[in-house]
């Protein structure tokens, strides 16, 4: 009786090594045409805020939507791609710091954005006598501050991982 033989999984690793080579490519170049995309978007805005008769603060405001969402992608896609398509050397030496860094640049720009939300949020409701819903961009300003305060307890607890540069 003839039985298959399966592959064992040192033959496997080069294939499986080389298909998270390519699906990190191809998320790293879908988010940073996602980006380059949405950074046309914002500059689309902030001409057409200039050259129609919308109202100049609104097309501002979709202007900086735009760029901020879009380098939020950026640096998921830029992150994908220094993570996951480096060398296994260069990835072993410097796995935690190359993660630490990619993190507290994501989780940086995710603040900047929810700050920026919950502001332009206020400002629209100050502008149309919304006082009463003024609690939605105070919790986005409250979660962007838990997430920031969780960012140094990260930075905090894993200060061990990067040497000092001083």
């Amino acid at each position: 009786m003839a039985y298959a033989t399966t592959p064992n999984s040192e033959s496997l690793a080069p294939h499986s090594n080389s298909i998270k080579h390519l699906m990190a490519q191809a998320f790293s170049f879908l988010f940073l045409t996602l980006s380059m995309s949405l950074a046309g978007m914002a500059i689309y805005h902030f001409v057409m805020a200039f050259m129609t008769d919308e109202a100049l603060a609104n097309g501002l405001i979709k202007t900086i939507n735009f760029a901020v969402v879009s380098l939020a992608i950026f640096e998921l896609g830029i992150g994908i791609s220094k993570e996951y398509t480096s060398s296994n050397d260069e990835l072993e030496d410097n796995l935690f710091a190359s993660v630490r860094r990619s993190i507290t640049r994501f989780v940086a720009v995710v603040c900047v954005a929810l700050v920026l939300e919950g502001l332009i949020m206020v400002i629209k409701y100050s502008q149309l006598d919304l006082a009463g819903n003024l609690y939605y961009p105070v919790a986005i300003i409250a979660s962007a501050s838990i997430l920031l305060l969780s960012l140094g307890g990260f930075l905090k607890l894993t200060e061990h991982v990067e040497p000092a540069t001083h």
